[in-house]
């Protein structure tokens, strides 16, 4: 069956995952290696100049009172420069090992990264497969072989499936006006893929990981809002200082007061870990000017200043953020390096982006992308 094939075809891919980790392991226990005879020689090295810089700074009189004769001075002073050379080219040696070594890690550190990709999608399409086995189940034992009742039921499963979903989607703290039902919002993120060619399943899976797609742009600096957990938490609280000047700007265009105005925020026991981020896309402050979003936004809507926290403005630049790292050519692959990067700022799952949850993040985008494109193909979006 296909859940068995894929099934296995996740079994093997952790199999190689498994044993790269071990050569990953082996090739920098070896680099590790090669790190400490590099110090040993350049000490060796080190020993051997200073040797020479002694007796260059020998007097004669100190030569004929140590030495036999002139020439075993000048013999062991060719010794050492004999020595130095040999040394020195086995230094290049050993950093060229090195070098060798490091390239062979970042070619299996590549290999790992982009199978780790294809097992996330393998596993997608696994629970896809089960959740589709699953409604048919009980579909059909509802119906118990009865096709005019199945088709019925199938029908009025999509009907109340659609209204429930456009319930669901009000942008919470987005102002009523500017607040979109879940067919308006496909339409926008169609219009971006029109404008970034970025698949607009993959937007939207991407925007309700971030914000619950405008649900929720924010739990702290947000007194006044219908929805706060932390309104006493200050954005300077949670915010990186190096953000904070940008933040200051991009209030004081708006005519917002930066005390009042949400921004994402974690806290956990308490503490508060990270945050930040603003708007229904969370950009970061520093991201949304210094980078240059803005002023691509207003570029191509016309309207200045361009507002994070406009609907609309939000999705253009997260379209535009995520087909500059890749994802307009609509591959999954390259959408998993973009929405790697549109957390951790860089395509590669590094050790810092995982610790960071990157690998939790990802696959949830990718999975709620796998389910809009359902939602797509089943004509839910249709007038």
């Amino acid at each position: 069956s296909k859940i068995k094939n894929l099934s296995y075809q996740i079994y093997k891919n952790n199999l190689i995952i498994k044993d790269l980790n071990f050569q990953i392991k082996d090739t920098q226990a070896s680099i590790d290696h090669t790190n400490q005879k590099i110090e040993e020689t350049k000490q060796n090295l080190a020993n051997i100049l200073q040797l020479r810089y002694e007796e260059d700074q020998k007097t004669l009189v100190e030569i004929l009172l140590q030495e036999e004769t002139l020439s075993e001075f000048f013999n062991n002073l060719m010794a050492l420069e004999v020595l130095n050379l040999k040394t020195q080219e086995l230094l290049e040696d050993i950093k060229d090992l090195k070098t060798s070594l490091e390239t062979q890690r970042d070619k299996m550190l590549a290999e790992k990264e982009d199978l780790e990709k294809t097992q996330m999608l393998v596993q997608l399409q696994k629970e896809e497969t089960q959740n589709l086995q699953t409604q048919k189940k009980e579909i059909l034992e509802k119906t118990r072989g009865q096709e005019a009742l199945y088709q019925k039921y199938l029908e009025e499963s999509k009907k109340k499936a659609q209204e429930i979903r456009k319930k669901i989607f009000e942008l919470a703290q987005i102002p009523e006006a500017q607040a979109l039902t879940l067919e308006e919002a496909y339409q926008l993120a169609v219009e971006v893929e029109r404008i970034t060619g970025v698949r607009p399943a993959f937007l939207l899976g991407l925007l309700k990981v971030e914000s619950d797609i405008g649900k929720n742009v924010g739990q702290c600096n947000c007194a006044g809002s219908a929805f706060c957990r932390h309104p006493d938490i200050h954005w300077k609280t949670v915010m990186p200082k190096r953000h904070w000047p940008y933040f200051e700007q991009i209030t004081r265009e708006l005519g917002l007061d930066p005390n009042t105005t949400p921004v994402s925020c974690a806290v956990n026991g308490g503490k508060v870990q990270w945050g930040g981020a603003m708007g229904p896309a969370q950009f970061m402050p520093e991201t949304w000017l210094k980078l240059g979003y803005k002023e691509r936004v207003e570029e191509i809507t016309g309207i200045r200043p361009a507002n994070p926290w406009r609907v609309k403005d939000a999705f253009l630049a997260a379209g535009l953020y995520l087909a500059d790292w890749g994802a307009s050519s609509q591959r999954e692959i390259d959408e998993i390096g973009a929405a790697t990067a549109y957390l951790c700022g860089t395509s590669r799952m590094t050790p810092t982006c995982r610790i960071s949850g990157g690998k939790w993040y990802v696959y949830q985008v990718m999975k709620y992308a796998s389910q809009f494109q359902d939602y797509i193909t089943q004509g839910v979006f249709r007038d």
